[in-house]
Protein backbone atom coordinates (compact mmCIF):
# COMPACT_ATOMS: atom_id res chain seq x y z
CA UNK A 1 0.00 0.00 0.00
CA UNK A 2 2.99 1.90 1.25
CA UNK A 3 4.44 2.01 -2.62
CA UNK A 4 1.61 2.33 -4.35
CA UNK A 5 0.81 5.79 -2.55
CA UNK A 6 3.68 7.13 -3.50
CA UNK A 7 3.76 5.94 -6.97
CA UNK A 8 0.49 7.28 -7.11
CA UNK A 9 2.01 10.77 -5.79
CA UNK A 10 4.60 10.88 -8.24
CA UNK A 11 2.51 10.35 -11.14
CA UNK A 12 0.08 13.25 -9.80
CA UNK A 13 3.08 15.27 -9.48
CA UNK A 14 4.18 14.73 -12.99
CA UNK A 15 1.29 15.59 -14.63
CA UNK A 16 0.82 18.47 -12.32
CA UNK A 17 4.22 19.75 -13.88
CA UNK A 18 2.89 18.55 -17.72
CA UNK A 19 0.25 21.14 -17.34
CA UNK A 20 1.71 23.80 -16.04
CA UNK A 21 4.19 23.61 -18.82
CA UNK A 22 1.59 23.97 -21.39
CA UNK A 23 -0.16 26.92 -20.17
CA UNK A 24 3.33 28.44 -20.06
CA UNK A 25 4.04 27.60 -24.06
CA UNK A 26 0.23 28.68 -24.90
CA UNK A 27 0.72 32.01 -22.99
CA UNK A 28 4.63 32.67 -24.89
CA UNK A 29 3.19 31.64 -28.11
CA UNK A 30 -0.14 34.33 -27.49
CA UNK A 31 2.54 36.96 -26.38
CA UNK A 32 4.83 36.04 -29.60
CA UNK A 33 1.92 36.93 -31.61
CA UNK A 34 0.75 40.54 -30.12
CA UNK A 35 4.33 41.67 -30.58
CA UNK A 36 4.62 40.55 -34.18
CA UNK A 37 1.63 42.78 -34.66
CA UNK A 38 2.85 45.58 -33.00
CA UNK A 39 6.50 45.10 -35.07
CA UNK A 40 4.10 45.23 -38.36
CA UNK A 41 3.46 48.83 -38.49
CA UNK A 42 5.14 50.29 -41.35
CA UNK A 43 6.87 54.05 -40.68
CA UNK A 44 7.54 56.14 -44.08
CA UNK A 45 10.89 58.42 -43.69
CA UNK A 46 9.63 61.65 -45.37
CA UNK A 47 12.43 63.95 -46.23
CA UNK A 48 11.88 67.60 -45.30
CA UNK A 49 14.47 70.87 -45.38
CA UNK A 50 14.22 72.60 -42.54
CA UNK A 51 15.41 76.09 -43.46
CA UNK A 52 12.80 76.72 -45.56
CA UNK A 53 10.16 78.58 -43.70
CA UNK A 54 6.84 79.11 -43.68
CA UNK A 55 6.70 75.92 -45.44
CA UNK A 56 9.37 73.98 -43.03
CA UNK A 57 11.57 75.58 -40.37
CA UNK A 58 12.54 74.77 -36.86
CA UNK A 59 10.82 76.33 -33.88
CA UNK A 60 12.75 75.09 -30.30
CA UNK A 61 13.50 71.80 -32.50
CA UNK A 62 10.57 71.02 -33.24
CA UNK A 63 9.95 71.27 -36.95
CA UNK A 64 6.98 73.06 -38.02
CA UNK A 65 5.39 74.72 -41.42
CA UNK A 66 3.53 74.53 -43.92
CA UNK A 67 4.72 71.26 -45.03
CA UNK A 68 5.23 69.49 -42.06
CA UNK A 69 1.45 70.16 -40.90
CA UNK A 70 -0.23 69.25 -44.01
CA UNK A 71 1.94 65.86 -43.81
CA UNK A 72 1.84 65.14 -40.35
CA UNK A 73 -2.56 65.64 -40.81
CA UNK A 74 -2.79 63.61 -44.33
CA UNK A 75 -0.99 60.85 -42.12
CA UNK A 76 -2.92 60.90 -39.43
CA UNK A 77 -5.79 60.78 -41.60
CA UNK A 78 -5.18 57.97 -44.01
CA UNK A 79 -3.77 55.98 -40.80
CA UNK A 80 0.07 55.65 -41.54
CA UNK A 81 2.88 56.68 -39.29
CA UNK A 82 5.84 58.96 -40.43
CA UNK A 83 9.30 59.85 -39.27
CA UNK A 84 10.71 63.34 -40.38
CA UNK A 85 14.64 63.98 -42.00
CA UNK A 86 15.72 66.99 -42.56
CA UNK A 87 18.44 67.74 -45.01
CA UNK A 88 19.91 70.20 -47.98
CA UNK A 89 17.28 70.47 -50.44
CA UNK A 90 19.84 69.37 -52.97
CA UNK A 91 19.86 66.03 -51.01
CA UNK A 92 16.48 64.77 -51.03
CA UNK A 93 15.86 63.35 -54.37
CA UNK A 94 19.40 61.37 -54.33
CA UNK A 95 18.08 60.10 -50.85
CA UNK A 96 15.28 58.86 -52.17
CA UNK A 97 17.13 57.30 -55.00
CA UNK A 98 19.53 55.81 -52.76
CA UNK A 99 16.35 54.02 -50.73
CA UNK A 100 16.95 56.31 -47.49
CA UNK A 101 13.57 58.20 -48.13
CA UNK A 102 9.92 56.89 -48.84
CA UNK A 103 8.38 60.66 -49.31
CA UNK A 104 9.79 64.30 -50.12
CA UNK A 105 7.72 66.82 -48.90
CA UNK A 106 10.12 70.37 -49.29
CA UNK A 107 8.51 73.15 -51.29
CA UNK A 108 9.21 70.70 -53.90
CA UNK A 109 8.11 72.20 -57.62
CA UNK A 110 6.62 69.87 -60.19
CA UNK A 111 9.05 69.77 -63.03
CA UNK A 112 9.36 67.88 -66.08
CA UNK A 113 12.83 67.07 -65.46
CA UNK A 114 12.14 65.76 -61.99
CA UNK A 115 9.04 63.62 -62.96
CA UNK A 116 12.03 61.58 -64.74
CA UNK A 117 12.35 60.37 -61.16
CA UNK A 118 9.65 60.68 -59.24
CA UNK A 119 6.56 60.82 -59.07
CA UNK A 120 4.08 63.61 -57.73
CA UNK A 121 1.20 64.10 -55.66
CA UNK A 122 -1.64 66.53 -56.66
CA UNK A 123 -0.23 70.17 -56.30
CA UNK A 124 -1.08 71.59 -52.94
CA UNK A 125 0.12 74.86 -53.08
CA UNK A 126 0.41 77.71 -56.18
CA UNK A 127 4.33 79.30 -55.98
CA UNK A 128 5.79 80.57 -58.59
CA UNK A 129 9.77 82.39 -58.83
CA UNK A 130 10.10 85.95 -58.10
CA UNK A 131 13.31 88.36 -58.01
CA UNK A 132 14.77 90.05 -54.86
CA UNK A 133 17.62 92.33 -54.26
CA UNK A 134 18.19 94.68 -51.33
CA UNK A 135 16.36 97.22 -49.87
CA UNK A 136 18.59 100.07 -50.92
CA UNK A 137 18.63 98.91 -54.65
CA UNK A 138 16.96 101.11 -57.26
CA UNK A 139 18.86 99.82 -60.80
CA UNK A 140 16.99 96.76 -60.25
CA UNK A 141 13.69 96.66 -61.06
CA UNK A 142 13.22 93.36 -63.64
CA UNK A 143 15.00 90.12 -64.59
CA UNK A 144 16.21 92.43 -67.96
CA UNK A 145 18.56 94.45 -65.55
CA UNK A 146 20.50 91.94 -64.45
CA UNK A 147 23.55 92.05 -67.02
CA UNK A 148 26.36 91.97 -65.45
CA UNK A 149 25.15 92.03 -61.83
CA UNK A 150 25.48 88.38 -59.89
CA UNK A 151 22.31 86.25 -58.87
CA UNK A 152 22.87 83.97 -55.41
CA UNK A 153 19.81 80.92 -55.79
CA UNK A 154 19.26 77.58 -53.42
CA UNK A 155 21.33 74.49 -54.90
CA UNK A 156 19.36 72.12 -56.33
CA UNK A 157 16.39 74.59 -56.61
CA UNK A 158 13.92 75.32 -59.85
CA UNK A 159 14.87 78.97 -58.35
CA UNK A 160 18.75 77.33 -59.55
CA UNK A 161 17.53 76.04 -62.74
CA UNK A 162 15.53 78.99 -63.96
CA UNK A 163 19.18 81.10 -63.63
CA UNK A 164 20.86 78.34 -65.80
CA UNK A 165 18.57 78.44 -68.16
CA UNK A 166 18.30 82.57 -68.47
CA UNK A 167 21.84 82.91 -67.57
CA UNK A 168 23.57 83.68 -71.15
CA UNK A 169 19.99 85.43 -72.41
CA UNK A 170 20.28 88.17 -69.53
CA UNK A 171 23.92 88.18 -68.76
CA UNK A 172 24.57 87.88 -65.06
CA UNK A 173 26.55 85.42 -63.05
CA UNK A 174 25.24 82.86 -60.95
CA UNK A 175 26.68 82.16 -57.39
CA UNK A 176 25.07 78.87 -55.56
CA UNK A 177 24.22 78.03 -52.03
CA UNK A 178 22.64 75.06 -49.67
CA UNK A 179 20.39 76.97 -48.13
CA UNK A 180 18.32 79.93 -47.74
CA UNK A 181 19.74 82.14 -44.67
CA UNK A 182 22.82 81.63 -47.04
CA UNK A 183 21.86 82.85 -49.68
CA UNK A 184 19.27 85.85 -48.22
CA UNK A 185 22.83 86.81 -46.86
CA UNK A 186 24.72 86.97 -49.45
CA UNK A 187 22.44 89.93 -51.07
CA UNK A 188 22.36 91.56 -47.49
CA UNK A 189 26.03 92.03 -47.48
CA UNK A 190 26.27 92.88 -50.90
CA UNK A 191 28.49 89.70 -52.64
CA UNK A 192 25.24 89.42 -54.86
CA UNK A 193 22.89 92.03 -56.51
CA UNK A 194 20.13 89.86 -56.68
CA UNK A 195 18.55 86.40 -55.75
CA UNK A 196 15.88 84.21 -56.99
CA UNK A 197 13.49 82.39 -54.71
CA UNK A 198 9.78 80.97 -54.00
CA UNK A 199 8.05 83.88 -54.02
CA UNK A 200 5.79 82.93 -50.70
CA UNK A 201 8.63 81.87 -48.88
CA UNK A 202 10.64 85.07 -49.64
CA UNK A 203 7.30 86.95 -48.80
CA UNK A 204 6.98 85.19 -45.67
CA UNK A 205 10.58 85.66 -44.68
CA UNK A 206 11.10 89.52 -45.37
CA UNK A 207 8.91 90.86 -42.40
CA UNK A 208 9.25 88.46 -40.42
CA UNK A 209 13.30 88.32 -40.28
CA UNK A 210 13.75 92.07 -41.08
CA UNK A 211 15.97 91.13 -44.13
CA UNK A 212 15.90 94.06 -45.41
CA UNK A 213 15.40 92.54 -49.11
CA UNK A 214 12.82 93.76 -51.38
CA UNK A 215 10.73 91.88 -54.38
CA UNK A 216 10.86 93.35 -57.83
CA UNK A 217 9.07 92.86 -60.47
CA UNK A 218 6.37 90.18 -61.83
CA UNK A 219 6.69 86.52 -60.98
CA UNK A 220 9.05 85.08 -63.18
CA UNK A 221 7.13 81.39 -63.36
CA UNK A 222 4.01 80.02 -61.94
CA UNK A 223 5.08 77.01 -59.81
CA UNK A 224 3.52 74.21 -58.18
CA UNK A 225 4.65 72.58 -55.52
CA UNK A 226 3.81 68.49 -54.99
CA UNK A 227 4.51 65.53 -52.68
CA UNK A 228 6.99 62.97 -53.82
CA UNK A 229 7.91 59.37 -53.94
CA UNK A 230 10.03 57.82 -55.97
CA UNK A 231 9.25 56.81 -59.40
CA UNK A 232 7.12 53.69 -60.16
CA UNK A 233 7.64 52.91 -56.32
CA UNK A 234 5.10 53.34 -53.45
CA UNK A 235 2.57 54.05 -55.52
CA UNK A 236 0.06 52.76 -52.76
CA UNK A 237 1.58 55.83 -50.14
CA UNK A 238 0.51 58.40 -53.14
CA UNK A 239 -2.78 57.13 -53.85
CA UNK A 240 -3.09 57.87 -49.90
CA UNK A 241 -1.18 61.07 -50.34
CA UNK A 242 -3.68 62.33 -52.42
CA UNK A 243 -6.82 60.89 -51.02
CA UNK A 244 -6.05 62.35 -47.43
CA UNK A 245 -4.89 65.95 -49.24
CA UNK A 246 -8.24 65.84 -50.82
CA UNK A 247 -10.10 65.24 -47.53
CA UNK A 248 -7.84 67.70 -45.89
CA UNK A 249 -9.17 70.31 -48.59
CA UNK A 250 -13.08 68.80 -47.77
CA UNK A 251 -12.62 69.25 -44.32
CA UNK A 252 -11.35 72.78 -44.33
CA UNK A 253 -8.09 72.31 -42.43
CA UNK A 254 -6.03 72.91 -45.69
CA UNK A 255 -7.45 76.21 -45.33
CA UNK A 256 -6.60 76.55 -41.73
CA UNK A 257 -2.93 75.37 -42.36
CA UNK A 258 -2.45 78.18 -44.51
CA UNK A 259 -3.95 80.62 -42.83
CA UNK A 260 -2.25 79.89 -39.40
CA UNK A 261 1.51 80.92 -41.86
CA UNK A 262 0.34 83.12 -44.35
CA UNK A 263 -2.49 85.75 -42.89
CA UNK A 264 -1.41 88.72 -41.96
Amino acid sequence: MKKFGIFTLVLSFMLILAACGTDQGESSEETSGDSSGNDSTEVYKVGVDNTYPPFEFEVDGELTGIDIDIMTAIAKNQGFEIEYDAMDFGGIIPAMQAGQLDIAIAGMSITDERKKVVDFSDPYFDAGLTLVVGGETTDIQSIEDLKGKTVAVKNGTTGAQFAMDHESEYGYTIVQFDDSPAMFQEVQNGNADALIEDYPVIAYAIPQNNLGLQIVGERLNGDQYGIAVLKGKNSDILQKINEGLQELRDSGEYDKILDKYLSE
